[in-house]
């Protein structure tokens, strides 16, 4: 039978993994939004940048925000609003 102090250490030691592999393991998101604000709310696959922040605006608009932002570096491009 284990000792508590070897149990304690032996806890401890997987609650430190469990909590930094997810940390440390998740992709790094590629480009951010230009400032401060910005609230994620979804992606789209759009021909181009522009096309997408002007399709997305009344949407925008109608939901509170007056700015719309497009991460086109990927081709599902994250939208941002602020």
């Amino acid at each position: 039978m284990k000792s508590w102090r070897s149990r304690i250490g032996v806890g401890l030691a997987i609650g430190a993994a469990a909590v930094s592999i997810p940390l440390s393991a998740a992709t790094a998101f590629a480009a951010p939004p230009p400032g401060d604000g910005w609230i994620p709310v979804g992606g789209l696959k759009y021909p181009s940048k522009a096309e997408c922040e002007a399709t997305e605006l009344p949407y925008a608009q109608a939901n509170g925000y007056h700015e719309v932002w497009c991460d086109d570096s990927t081709e599902i491009m994250a939208i941002y609003n602020r």
